[in-house]
C-alpha cells in the first residue's frame, strides 16, 4: 500500500533531464518531480508519492484530503479560501 498526498503546483522548472516543480501541501512546500504528469501546470493539484507527482486531482478532492489531514494533526490549520487563493500567487520559476 502506498500513500499519495495532494498538493498544488506553485512553480515549475525544467532542465534537460527532468521537469520539476514546487508543490504546496497545505502550507508545506517541497520540490517534486513532474515527469509522470507532463500536462500539469501552475495552479493544478497533483497527487504525490515519494517525491513524484503521479496523477492529477481536482481542487475539491484536494481540499477534502487537506481537511482530514488537519483534523488528525498532520497539517497546520489553513482555511480553504487560503488554498484556492494561492493559485493566483503562483509563478513560473526560472
Amino acid at each position: 500500500m502506498c500513500l499519495g498526498i495532494p498538493g498544488q503546483v506553485v512553480g515549475i522548472t525544467a532542465d534537460d533531464a527532468l521537469r520539476m516543480g514546487k508543490v504546496d501541501f497545505g502550507g508545506v512546500i517541497r520540490e517534486v518531480c513532474l515527469a509522470y504528469v507532463p500536462e500539469a501546470s501552475v495552479g493544478d493539484y497533483v497527487v504525490v508519492h515519494a517525491g513524484f507527482a503521479i496523477s492529477h486531482i481536482d481542487e475539491e478532492e484536494a481540499g477534502k484530503v487537506f481537511e482530514l489531514m488537519r483534523e488528525v494533526g498532520i497539517l497546520p490549520s489553513v482555511r480553504r479560501e487560503q488554498l484556492s487563493g494561492r493559485a493566483g500567487e503562483a509563478r513560473r520559476l526560472t
